[in-house]
C-alpha cells in the first residue's frame, strides 16, 4: 500500500509518495511538525515564520489550501514557537493538542481554529525551576493513554516528564531516577531535559524516552525508570527514538555527539534494540558511512511498513526489507516526519 510522509522543513512542508518529492506547501514557513489527523485525514502542521509569528495551520483537502488558526493568547505568557500536534481520541473528533514554546500545551476543541491553555500546566507550582533548552523550552511531546481517556503525558526542554490522571487538571513530575548531569542535584524532581518521549500504544503503561542524558524506559507509566544506555549505544545523547507499533520490546535510536551536535563516530547510525534496551545493535545498511547531519526529535516515524527517518541535510530515508533506501534528498533542513 502506498504511503505518504510528511516532511517538515525549514522551508516548508514536503510530501515523500510514489517515488515523487511534491512541494513545498507553506513555502517560508518552518514546519516543526506536521502529522494527518486519523480521524478526518485533515493534516494540521506547527507552523512558525520570523515575520508572521507562531501558529498552526491545518489543510482539509491534502495541502491543496490552507487555513491559519486564530490569533493564540495565554494570559500573560508570550507565545514561542509551536512544536508538536497531537489528535484527540477517536471519540473527540474536533480535539487537537498543540505543544509549544513556553512549556505551554494548549487545547483546541473546534478542529484547530482556536486554541487555549490547559492552564493545570501553564500554571504548574513547579514552573519557576524550569530551564529552557537549547530550543527554547519546549513542549514537544505528547501522549495519550488509550485505555484512560483521563490520562496523558508532555515532556518539556528542560522540566521533564509530566502526566495527568484528570484530564489536564492537574499534573504530576514524572522523572524518578532520570538524571539531569548539568543540574546541581543531578536528580531533581523537576528540570530533566527530555528530548522525546513516547508511549507504547500496545502496552500503554511502558514509556521510553531519549534524553539529553540517556535513554530510559519506564514500565509503570513513569512513576519510575531505567537507564537503557551504556550497553551498545556509542553516545547517551541524541534526539528522537521511535519505536515498534506492535513490538514494546523494539525501538530505534540515533545517538549523536552532545556537545558538538554531529553525529557519533562521523556516521549515520541508527541503532535497534530488541530486548527492550538491554542491548543496542548498529543497524545501518544503507545508509552513508560517513555522515554529520544529525536526526532531530521529531525526525523519525514508524508504522507498518516500517521506520522512516529525515536529517538535516535533507534526506528521507526509509528501511525496507532490512536496509535503509533514500526516498528524497536535496531537501531544506528536516524538522520532523510522519507517515500518512
Amino acid at each position: 500500500m502506498a504511503r505518504a510522509v510528511l516532511v517538515g522543513t525549514k522551508k516548508g512542508l514536503f510530501f515523500v509518495r510514489d517515488g515523487a518529492v511534491e512541494g513545498p506547501e507553506l513555502p517560508g514557513w518552518s514546519v516543526n511538525h506536521a502529522v494527518r489527523d486519523p480521524r478526518s485525514g485533515t493534516i494540521y502542521a506547527a507552523t512558525n515564520h520570523v515575520v508572521f509569528g507562531n501558529t498552526v495551520h491545518r489543510s482539509a483537502d491534502d495541502g491543496s489550501t490552507w487555513e491559519r488558526a486564530e490569533p493564540i493568547e495565554l494570559d500573560g505568557l508570550e507565545l514561542g514557537e509551536t512544536w508538536h500536534v497531537e489528535p484527540g481520541r477517536a471519540d473527540e473528533p474536533e480535539r487537537l493538542y498543540l505543544g509549544a514554546v513556553p512549556g505551554v500545551l494548549l487545547r483546541s476543541d473546534d478542529g484547530g481554529r482556536t486554541w487555549q491553555s490547559v492552564r493545570g500546566l501553564t500554571d504548574h507550582p513547579t514552573r519557576e525551576r524550569w530551564q529552557p533548552g537549547f530550543g527554547g523550552m519546549c513542549c514537544h511531546s505528547i501522549q495519550l493513554d488509550p485505555d484512560d481517556d483521563a490520562r496523558m503525558y508532555v515532556a518539556i526542554s528542560a522540566a521533564g516528564t509530566f502526566r495527568t490522571d484528570d484530564g489536564g487538571e492537574t499534573w504530576a513530575p514524572m522523572n524518578r531516577n532520570v538524571a539531569a548531569d548539568f543540574h546541581p542535584e543531578v536528580y531533581p524532581e523537576v528540570g530533566q531535559c527530555v528530548h522525546k518521549l513516547l508511549l507504547h500504544p500496545a502496552r500503554p503503561e511502558r514509556l521510553w524516552q531519549q534524553n539529553h542524558c540517556g535513554v530510559y524506559r519506564s514500565d509503570d507509566r513513569g512513576e519510575t525508570w531505567n537507564r537503557l544506555d551504556g550497553n551498545g549505544l556509542p553516545s547517551a545523547f541524541g534526539f528522537p527514538i521511535a519505536l515498534h507499533p506492535h513490538d514494546p520490546d523494539v525501538a530505534y535510536v540515533v545517538p549523536e555527539d552532545g556537545d558538538r551536535r554531529l553525529t557519533s563516530d562521523g556516521r549515520l547510525g541508527v541503532y535497534r534494540t530488541t530486548d527492550g534496551g538491554a542491548s543496542w545493535q548498529l543497524h545501518a545498511d544503507g545508509l552513508p558511512e560517513r555522515a554529520w547531519s544529525v536526526v532531530l526529535r521529531e525526525g523519525m516515524a514508524w508504522d507498518e511498513q516500517g521506520p522512516v527517518l529525515g536529517t538535516q541535510a535533507g534526506s528521507v530515508w526509509s528501511l525496507e526489507q532490512g536496509r535503509w533506501h533514500e526516498l528524497a534528498r536535496d531537501l531544506p533542513p528536516i524538522l520532523s516526519v510522519e507517515l500518512a
